[in-house]
């Protein structure tokens, strides 16, 4: 664009961009359709007579002012983090619950005294736990697939609400898994040494970490 053209776009992208938080790929789309959007109307404008100057400002005045474009863009970034926390949570919650009790088949100590009732009570209900995160997934996907296409505030302070459910959820679930494992640790050494017990604390762990940045980019769009 020559001279000063692009100006008054520019600094709009600028102020939207500063104001939004969530999914970097989904704001960045956002924020490319906005400034299409804005440059085919300045052309419009252009085509039926106006100066470049006017048109641009006429074009930027009728997009809207940041306070009045920041809370539907921001609520569908919030929806796209809530997705994507959903997703990662499901999917781990699936794992863990088909394949947690194969850590510790055929390890030496599976044989051995029964677990104290308070071990077995804790190892119960992170089943629990994990049946809970599964379905506030699910119900995530689906409200944050409803909420990026209607415009509903009820929509959106249910999804909000299920997303601090889901999240946590989550963190009672980390919390528990913590224990379980320096639980079961503390009571058999070997376990320590356990070849699917390192694999699946190494794949749980990196599970974890993505879980974590999962949720902390929905907190921010949600915030």
């Amino acid at each position: 664009m020559r001279g000063y053209e692009g100006v008054l776009v520019e600094r709009r992208m600028g102020e939207l961009a500063g104001r939004l938080r969530g999914p970097a790929r989904l704001k960045a789309d956002l924020l490319t359709e906005a400034r299409h959007a804005l440059l085919d109307a300045v052309e419009a404008y252009r085509e039926a007579g106006l100066s470049p100057v006017e048109a641009e400002r006429r074009a930027v005045a009728e997009f809207g002012s940041p306070a009045h474009l920041v809370p539907g863009y921001q609520a569908e970034l919030a929806a796209g983090a809530l997705r994507g926390l959903a997703l990662r949570a499901l999917t781990v919650a699936v794992v863990l619950m088909a394949g947690g009790d194969l850590t510790w088949r055929g390890s030496s100590w599976s044989d051995g005294p029964r677990p104290p009732e308070g071990y077995l009570l804790l190892s119960a209900s992170l089943n629990g736990i994990w049946a809970l995160v599964a379905g506030l997934a699910v119900a995530g996907l689906l409200l944050g697939f409803l909420a990026a296409r209607y415009a509903s505030s009820r929509l959106n302070r249910l999804t909000v609400a299920v997303g601090y459910g889901l999240t946590g959820v989550l963190a009672g679930g980390a919390l528990a898994g913590t224990a379980l494992f320096g639980w079961s640790v503390g009571l058999w050494d070997a376990a320590l040494t356990w070849p699917p017990m390192i694999i699946g604390a190494v794949l749980v762990g990196a599970s974890w970490f993505a879980l974590a940045r999962a949720a902390r980019c929905w907190l921010s769009a949600a915030y």
